[in-house]
């Protein structure tokens, strides 16, 4: 079968219950990914929008964020391009307490070997150990 994009709003249904005749189509989507029977794939795109509507929209807490998000990139024939770099970001989401977008660009930093970030935002950036804020 054919590989299917996953928008964001699917896996809101999923998470939040919050349309329920749409939630049970998006697990039964997602029983047929773990069954094999349809590869999904998503993107970084839809998991920062995803993340930023849990925490803003939802008010939920940095770590059922993660966690709600971590059980997305864990199901099983689910792909996304950047998903070692996702969870590497979460756990600095969660353990700096720093915005999720701003996690992945220092995880991303980190993996094209740069140190240091032209910004004015000392808050979040400046508790990433390994960058080196340079204010235009």
């Amino acid at each position: 079968m054919a590989e299917l994009f996953v928008d964001t709003n699917v896996f809101f249904r999923f998470l939040t219950n919050d349309d329920p005749a749409k939630a049970k189509r998006a697990e039964a989507l997602f029983k047929d990914s773990v069954e094999g029977k349809t590869p999904l794939r998503t993107s970084v795109l839809v998991i920062a929008e995803l993340v930023w509507t849990l925490e803003s929209f939802y008010e939920l807490e940095k770590e059922d964020v993660a966690d709600k998000v971590s059980t997305i990139l864990n199901t099983p024939n689910l792909t996304c391009a950047e998903g070692r770099a996702i969870r590497l970001a979460l756990d600095l989401y969660v353990q700096q307490n720093i915005d999720f977008v701003d996690a992945y660009h220092a995880v991303s930093l980190k993996d094209q070997g740069l140190t240091r970030i032209a910004t004015f935002d000392r808050k979040h950036f400046g508790r990433v150990d390994w960058l080196e804020i340079v204010e235009p």
